[in-house]
């Protein structure tokens, strides 16, 4: 890190508001955290008139979206921040997984088409919907093979989704009130699979450093019992993706950090306003209705997110110790009051935004003992 980057403060920025106190907390404890591990000063949460005219590097919970957003805090490329930029909201969703129905099916101001043809092969069956009226025809294309996963582009951590076997299913779908505005803020219709491994495989540029990391992420319940994020065990390696396929990785697991790269790359071709620091891809790999192995990108995340303090704590391993090779790193998310295990990393602990509580940790174990 050179003398100027040493200069800047690390501020946390919650950028969504209304956001629940876990998401604000978990934010400060990350800055805080990569303040101390960087040897940079820790200025607390964002404050327009606090922080004016200082040189700050920023985590912001969210990707930022347009030039205006930017600007405004004087971010200007990837080295400002630990997160990522978008021109457009929809692209830092889960709608730019999937092409649209029709060329003369609504697309979002500044949709590529460029985008889905790259990744074609490196996702799973699906259509992105964008209009209420487009939402049967897409349905009815995709229902042909198989039930479908319905999941609204805006939600997180796998809320907010279902599954629709048949047409009819799907028509009741469309007869509910909110119908409307749920398909025209946008929606993915993707094939379903079971027996699904969800693969993290991602890279992370903060000052000098380049972390580079595959695993595999896991879910818990929530105080409601449904089914959700419970955290990502990681294996990272200092330097790029060229590093951690050095490792002993299975097939799978290659291949998963194959068609993240695929994604990574179409991003930068298809969106040139796009930049991030930190590129987190979800991969799926299951069985489809028909029993065939299927293997693709679910989503992207240019932001902070549940594996982000798996991603510090790998990051302050590197530094401590400058020869390690790789390091297994584990964030866990819990929704259980527990005593936190013998030598995990608390993170956050209290009310959550759908639950009484919620404890996230993380652990550290060595790659080769």
């Amino acid at each position: 890190m050179t003398p100027t980057q040493r200069r800047k403060l690390v501020v946390a920025h919650s950028t969504r508001e209304g956001a629940p106190r876990h998401e604000i907390e978990t934010n400060r404890a990350l800055a805080r955290w990569l303040a101390h591990i960087l040897g940079l000063r820790f200025g607390g949460s964002y404050d327009p008139h606090k922080h004016a005219g200082r040189d700050l590097y920023w985590l912001p919970t969210q990707t930022l979206v347009g030039l205006h957003q930017a600007y405004a805090l004087n971010i200007k490329g990837p080295e400002d921040l630990w997160g990522g930029y978008v021109d457009h909201d929809f692209i830092c969703t889960k709608a730019i997984s999937h092409g649209l129905l029709s060329p003369e099916a609504m697309a979002p101001e500044g949709w590529s088409t460029v985008f889905g043809e790259r990744v074609r092969k490196v996702v799973l069956d699906g259509l992105s919907v964008f209009a209420l009226a487009d939402a049967l025809p897409a349905a009815t294309r995709l229902l042909y093979s198989g039930p479908i996963r319905l999941k609204p582009v805006h939600a997180c951590a796998g809320r907010g989704q279902e599954v629709i076997h048949s047409l009819d299913e799907f028509e009741a779908v469309l007869l509910r009130p909110d119908a409307a505005q749920l398909f025209n803020q946008g929606v993915v219709l993707e094939q379903d699979l079971h027996d699904v491994v969800t693969h993290s495989v991602g890279q992370s540029f903060i000052g000098d450093h380049v972390l580079s990391y595959c695993g595999e992420q896991y879910l818990t319940k929530d105080g409601q019992g449904e089914d959700v994020y419970g955290g990502s065990n990681l294996l990272v390696v200092p330097g790029d993706y060229e590093c951690l396929l050095k490792l002993d990785l299975p097939a799978d697991v290659r291949e998963a950090i194959e068609q993240a790269q695929v994604f990574d790359t179409a991003a930068d071709e298809a969106y040139p306003g796009f930049y991030a620091s930190r590129r987190n891809y979800d991969i799926a790999q299951g069985l489809d209705s028909d029993g065939q192995r299927r293997s693709g990108v679910l989503e992207q995340s240019w932001r902070m997110g549940g594996a982000s303090s798996a991603e510090v704590a790998a990051l302050q391993s590197f530094i401590n110790h400058p020869g390690l090779r790789a390091i297994h790193v584990c964030s866990v998310e819990t929704y259980v009051d527990q005593p936190l295990p013998a030598d995990a990393i608390e993170v956050y602990r209290g009310p959550a935004e759908n639950s009484d509580f919620l404890l996230k940790y993380v652990t550290v174990k060595s790659y080769d003992g």
